[in-house]
């Protein structure tokens, strides 16, 4: 009897420590919503129409020249792989720690910068590359939808969450991660990529003094927010 009450009151704990967290990062479980709903929408589209849907909220040099706002807007609500599970973990890993860690608004701002930067520079090098006759002509409808760009730059910008000496290995990790594939690949999506992590780590002025660093050999309980 004792065992099951004791079960409750830590389910209780759980759960509210749950709660707290959410709340604690607002904007990012209210995204996180979004792309639960629209991910649920393209699963009920014909592949088809999906990819002509897609290619209209997409930004692609043709609708970045013809309606930049909206697309940069609409492009960050789309998940083309239709896979929300593993943006819920990334999202509570990463987006949640550095909203909570710098407050909603300058969080937006951190990923409003690596979306929107990092999109029109590997746009921009796309359509340079169209000229030159490096890529083919098609390529100003090809279809770039997604928040990977905004990821990359806040998973850069936590480097300054952690404390020295440990921010250096975390910061090589990251460029490591983000900078093999711009060397083996050489997309314009891995330029993006890249790009969205350099524009992280610029914005070191922007969340500077925040909050507390956190030492990694800390415990979760040991570390204040």
């Amino acid at each position: 009897m004792l065992a099951g009450v004791d079960g409750v009151i830590r389910f209780r704990r759980g759960l509210r420590a749950v709660v707290a967290y959410v709340r604690a990062a607002p904007g990012t479980y209210v995204w996180l919503t979004v792309l639960f709903v629209t991910t649920v929408a393209l699963h009920h589209m014909s592949p088809s129409f999906e990819a002509d849907f897609l290619r209209q909220r997409s930004t692609n040099i043709h609708e970045l020249s013809d309606n930049p706002v909206r697309v940069l807007l609409a492009s960050a609500m789309w998940i083309p792989s239709g896979r929300w599970l593993p943006y819920a973990v990334l999202y509570t890993v990463f987006h949640a720690q550095a909203e909570r860690w710098t407050g909603t608004v300058r969080w937006l701002a951190v990923c409003a910068a690596a979306h929107v930067l990092a999109t029109l520079i590997s746009e921009g090098a796309l359509l340079w590359a169209i000229r030159r006759g490096v890529a083919p002509a098609s390529a100003v409808d090809t279809l770039d939808v997604g928040v990977s760009y905004a990821l990359a730059g806040v998973v850069a910008v936590l480097t300054y969450r952690i404390r020295r000496p440990w921010r250096y290995p975390y910061a090589a990790a990251v460029l490591l991660f983000f900078g093999v594939p711009l060397l083996t690949g050489r997309t314009f999506t891995d330029l993006g990529h890249f790009t969205a992590v350099l524009i992280g780590l610029a914005c070191r002025p922007l969340v500077a003094g925040p909050g507390k660093t956190r030492n990694p050999k800390e415990t979760p309980a040991a570390t204040r927010h």
